[in-house]
């Protein structure tokens, strides 16, 4: 039994820790520094829970030590400090961030390190990397390559299109930060919220515009290899235009705090939510210009006895089949590992990864081409 610690005991970090223990092959301590989120995990077998700030470097070492890994389901803000943890450990690492400088501070300490260091294992980044891969590889020269994923509420019921599923500081991030692509086979930084576009998936208008970090290594895996390649997120309809109102126009990207506290006010939560993946990539294949699509939506779910969101379903199993693949040496077993080094077939087949294996999975045929707005 592989002791893991968790690091986060949010939404995102009970689930990741239920899902283990209930494997019956991992035991699980969850780490927080809130006493009430902890108290709020379901008490089972093999799953243990420690007050503990990732500040206190003493005592967040000592809670590595003897861990077969530490998955880090925290803010991005402190994720950096829980990796230099792990290196200064020994012990494997992996984590949900979709915050670019973050990661490069995983790849520095990858470099030398004795276990494997595996960040960006969510979604997206993450899931969407290992099904971006698997059509790339089915082309022999690659063209274009566009990944689209969105986490939205099944009924949407205010302006924004929109209900809080997943970390409010995260979007936010996602939203000011410079995005990666590359454009002309040029490595390029373009800003967020922009390049909107349309389009309809099973008779649902979507729009989609640039965030940060979706595209997790991808952009250096590529770099010379494909003439077009970008990630979008996938909104409702008029999302875009109120969140660049209030973000550019009103300037409450200088003031993230500020514009969390309206969000989190304003806002409400759901539990019935979908996630929305859609991956297009067109090039030569036998000779032919070729066009290879997945297309799936992914609803909440009942695992380990509990139901559970879209958005925590498919970041918490993500991250549980990436933990196993590693535990199971299917994985290498050190130095910095990409998602897009995971085989999709892999992926799939594994316990946790099956949570996205569902007959939703098809080539699209029927979709609405995508229109960049002007």
């Amino acid at each position: 039994m592989k002791n893991i610690l968790v690091a986060g005991a949010g939404h995102i970090g009970t689930m990741i820790a239920e899902l283990l223990v209930s494997s019956g092959d991992y035991r699980v301590t969850v780490i927080d520094q809130s006493a009430p989120s902890l108290a709020a995990i379901p008490r089972r077998p093999h799953l243990d829970t420690l007050l503990l700030s990732v500040a206190d470097s003493a005592a967040l070492a000592a809670a590595m030590r003897g861990r077969f890994a530490v998955v880090s389901a925290a803010p991005y803000s402190v994720t950096a400090a829980i990796a230099q943890a792990a290196y200064a450990a020994g012990i494997h690492y992996l984590d949900l961030t979709e915050d670019v400088a973050t990661t490069r501070i995983v790849r520095e300490l990858a470099k030398d390190s004795s276990h494997a260091f595996i960040p960006q294992c969510g979604l997206a980044p993450g899931f969407i990397s290992v099904v971006a891969m698997d059509l790339v590889r089915r082309f022999e020269k690659l063209d274009t390559l566009r990944m689209r994923v969105g986490a939205l509420p099944e009924y949407p019921s205010n302006a924004l299109g929109y209900n809080l599923t997943w970390s409010t500081a995260g979007v936010i991030n996602e939203y000011c930060q410079p995005c990666e692509a590359i454009v002309q086979g040029k490595l390029v930084n373009v800003p967020a919220l922009e390049e909107l576009e349309h389009f309809a998936l099973d008779g649902i208008q979507y729009e989609a515009f640039n965030t940060s970090g979706g595209l997790g290594t991808l952009c250096e895996t590529l770099d010379g290899k494909v003439r077009n390649l970008n990630y979008r997120t996938i909104r409702y309809p008029g999302h875009r235009d109120t969140m660049k109102l209030l973000l550019q126009d009103l300037r409450l990207a200088e003031r993230p705090a500020v514009m969390t506290d309206i969000l989190e006010k304003a806002i409400p939560g759901t539990r019935q939510d979908v996630v929305v993946i859609f991956v297009t990539a067109t090039g030569l294949r036998n000779g032919r210009n070729w066009q290879e699509s997945y297309a799936q939506n992914v609803y909440p779910q009942v695992l380990a006895g509990r139901e559970w969101t879209a958005i925590q379903t498919t970041t918490a199993s993500s991250v549980c089949t990436v933990l196993d693949l590693l535990a199971a040496a299917k994985l290498p077993q050190r130095g910095f590992v990409k998602q897009e080094d995971i085989r999709l077939d892999d992926f799939l087949a594994n316990r946790f990864g099956r949570a996205y294996a569902t007959d939703a999975v098809a080539p699209v045929a029927d979709a609405v081409a995508l229109r960049v707005a002007s």
